[in-house]
């Protein structure tokens, strides 16, 4: 719960001194100043706790408990003025005095339950602003879907060669809590952490060096929400944006949640070669296998190739038999067999073309 300021107390007095004069003033509740004194403060309390209350609820549900209030304020304003109606012409004229006191009062009571509410919603009330434009702005085109980015994506660093290649457009967006964390972790004693945390630093401003890409840094933020995850989440279904993640869990997290998800892991896989059974492959046997007489290289791209027969080979470039391809969650496994075969088939084509 937040704490009260000087300010505020300042504010709670100077609306209580105010409530309480009028009703002295006009005392419409009777010829006591003691009793006008204290209805005015007994409605004051009333509306000071009626704020403290919204004070701590979230902005949409305040607007939709506005709406309703609206609503049944008018139609109950509709049935009272029937019922004075009919007490003017049946009983007696109104109190004039209760009716003035009320025209004063109540603009009072109501602003200073938008002040309450208004001061401590701000940080909200920028983003409802924000996410109203106008449409020159960014929302003037129906294609131009904001892109929100994650930790994990900047410090990743593909983005970038995604962006000069073409493949992802603007708006990209940048939440200043992203940037906290990215700091956070650049500040980290561990050097591997660091090294992390600047390089995704060096990642933002690579992204805003590009002249023909448009990139925000926006100050929306959720106080009520602390996991990173989940204000990112909250930011893309308030601006009905996109995230873009490597993130394992925050991609299934958001799909679940309907958010649209664009995973750099997810496009790299995609993006990998195709290789069929049988197809010979020249690869660089670096290590020793965890089976007998097995080797293992790897690709440009990262994917793993298990190669039999190649233990004696290591340290040298050899020509295999692609065996078969397995898919995991993890990326992409080749599996393939040294043959000498292969090697007498390969060569003299390797020797023309040098020649």
């Amino acid at each position: 719960m937040k704490s009260l300021s000087w300010g505020s107390f300042a504010v709670i007095f100077i609306f209580g001194a105010l409530i309480t004069g009028i009703a002295i003033a006009f005392q419409p509740f009777g010829p006591s100043a003691i009793e006008s004194a204290l209805a005015g403060l007994f409605a004051f309390a009333v509306a000071s706790g009626l704020a403290l209350v919204l004070r701590l609820m979230n902005l949409r549900t305040i607007v939709g408990g506005f709406i309703g209030l609206l609503a049944g304020c008018v139609l109950g304003l509709v049935f009272l003025a029937s019922l004075f109606l009919a007490r003017v012409n049946v009983v007696e004229p109104p109190n004039h005095t209760a009716v003035a006191f009320m025209r004063l009062a109540l603009p009072l009571l109501l602003g200073y339950i938008g002040l309450f509410i208004g001061a401590s919603h701000s940080s909200n009330s920028t983003q409802f602003v924000q996410s109203v434009r106008t449409p020159s702005s960014s929302q003037s085109t129906s294609n131009e879907v904001e892109k929100l980015l994650d930790t994990s994506v900047l410090i990743d660093g593909r983005i970038t060669d995604v962006v000069e290649c073409g493949f992802l457009e603007g708006p990209l967006v940048i939440p200043r809590f992203v940037l906290h964390e990215l700091q956070a972790v650049a500040d980290s004693a561990d050097s591997a952490r660091r090294a992390r945390g600047r390089r995704g630093l060096d990642v933002v401003q690579q992204l805003q060096g590009f002249p023909n890409l448009k990139v925000e840094v926006t100050n929306q933020d959720f106080p009520n929400t602390h996991e990173v995850d989940l204000k990112l989440i909250e930011l893309a279904r308030l601006n009905s944006a996109k995230i873009v993640t490597n993130d394992f869990n925050l991609n299934k997290l958001a799909q679940v949640q309907g958010i649209e998800v664009l995973n750099i892991n997810q496009l790299a896989n995609s993006l990998k070669p195709i290789v069929l059974p049988g197809e010979i492959m020249r690869v660089f046997v670096l290590k020793e296998g965890k089976e007998h007489n097995q080797g293992i290289a790897y690709l440009d791209d990262g994917t793993m190739v298990v190669v039999d027969n190649a233990r004696r080979h290591i340290s040298k470039n050899v020509d295999i038999v692609v065996t078969s391809v397995l898919q995991t969650t993890a990326g992409k496994m080749i599996f393939g067999r040294y043959d000498e075969r292969v090697q007498a088939e390969t060569r003299p084509v390797s020797a023309s073309a040098s020649s």
